[in-house]
């Protein structure tokens, strides 16, 4: 049935009576066909209501206070669920539920790695199983997060599928649509937090290890029959101490400090983590200017920890969890730093800054309700961190530069 809009009104006809004159006169009309305006179609109900409701004007303030205090207590209810605070309304990280069992070897020969690229905590576990060698070791199976935060699986990309740089993929161990169902192939199945990265063990049909920390010691010391690059040490017993001590500061302070920002539940949690963040970022910076690496001439398990949260900085901590104090490129120390371990060889394919930036400005709804992803600033580019870093003067030593060379 056509319709025609106000400007276009029918023009009606009368025919002439043939009979008596007593006989009602019988009126056509002639509907001509128009075109259905789309602004009528596809408005909007809400919109059209308001508009008849308040015209342009601003809704009235009550509405607007219900509706402020309505999104508030759900925003609360989301955090909850999203980061987990203590009293103050910090943030609280869940530990992992499965950390390395020492007294349970691993077989290195069925181990296999799920990671998510978002996630800094999984990448430095990639960063490590490249420098060492272990690709073909330990094979990899790539999850995105879906809308609802879960990890899944999509099908048509391979691990590296966007020429050479990490892509989502299938789960190339276990054939599952999420990582949650992988987690439930375990013995005795499991409901807890489906995090990555995951450390599984194909053969045992468990899950060996989810502690990051934990599974990048494992590929630094524990898999040099497997390696290809076994003389690389990331962790050698006489710096121990001193990347323990480097951990107790990075850890809380950069790592987590930055989802202690984004994650806050109140002004007064938000104020400590942000203070705390960027004292220990202006400490690294001073440090950094001094010596090439956080513990001298040697990259170690530390400097990993570190690059994959500043390699994220500006791309998203800077302005999705507020961390606004200053950008990473601000800090000449620590935005050089960053930019030398990136051009290692390996490193930069592990990073897939178009995942990152779908990843959190995608999937955290409570921080970014509308899904829009900001264009990604310039300084971020590839072509932006491959630019001279000129840290090479603050090494005394080349050795194991080379070994970092060695494939």
């Amino acid at each position: 049935m056509s319709c025609c809009s106000a400007n276009a009104l029918p023009t009606p006809s009368f025919p002439v009576p043939r009979r008596k004159k007593t006989r009602h006169v019988i009126t056509t009309f002639t509907i001509p066909r128009c075109h259905v305006r789309p602004t009528m179609s596809l408005q909007q109900p809400l919109t059209a209501i308001t508009k008849l409701l308040w015209g342009n004007s601003l809704p009235p303030q009550l509405l607007i206070s219900t509706v402020r205090s309505t999104w508030s207590a759900t925003w609360h209810l989301l955090m909850s669920q999203l980061a987990p605070s203590n009293p103050s309304g910090g943030y609280s990280r869940p530990p992992s539920q499965f950390p390395a069992n020492p007294n349970s070897p691993q077989n290195p020969n069925s181990l296999h790695l799920y990671v998510g690229l978002p996630c800094p905590w999984a990448h430095r576990t990639l960063i490590v199983r490249a420098l060492k060698g272990l690709e073909n070791a330990v094979p990899v199976s790539i999850a995105a997060p879906g809308t609802d935060g879960s990890w899944e699986f999509r099908n048509g990309a391979a691990p590296e599928g966007e020429g050479d740089r990490f892509a989502p993929g299938l789960d190339r161990a276990n054939g599952c649509r999420t990582l949650r169902e992988v987690y439930r192939l375990r013995r005795g199945g499991y409901e807890g937090r489906s995090t990555v990265p995951m450390l599984w063990d194909v053969k045992k049909k468990e899950v060996a290890c989810n502690e990051s920390y934990d599974i990048i010691e494992l590929f630094n010391s524990g898999l040099n029959g497997l390696a290809g690059n076994p003389g690389l040490d990331l962790a050698p017993p006489a710096l121990k101490g001193r990347i323990e001590e480097w951990n107790r500061v990075i850890y809380p302070n950069v790592n987590n400090g930055v989802y202690r920002c984004g994650f806050s539940q109140s002004q007064e949690a938000y104020d400590t983590a942000v203070n705390e963040l960027f004292s220990t970022l202006d400490m690294l910076d001073d440090h950094l200017g001094g010596c090439r690496y956080l513990c001298g001439d040697m990259l170690t398990l530390a400097d990993i920890c570190l690059f994959t949260t500043l390699v994220r900085f500006d791309l998203v901590y800077n302005v999705l969890f507020k961390c606004t104090k200053k950008k990473l490129l601000e800090y000449p120390n620590l935005h050089g730093y960053m930019r030398d371990i990136y051009q290692i060889p390996k490193v930069a394919e592990t990073c897939n800054f178009q995942a990152i930036m779908d990843g959190y400005y995608g999937i955290l709804f409570p921080l970014n309700p509308g899904s829009i992803r900001p264009v990604m600033p310039s300084g971020c580019e590839h072509e932006a961190l491959i630019r001279p870093h000129n840290r090479e003067s603050l090494s005394s030593s080349a050795d194991q530069i080379m070994a970092l060379h060695v494939s």
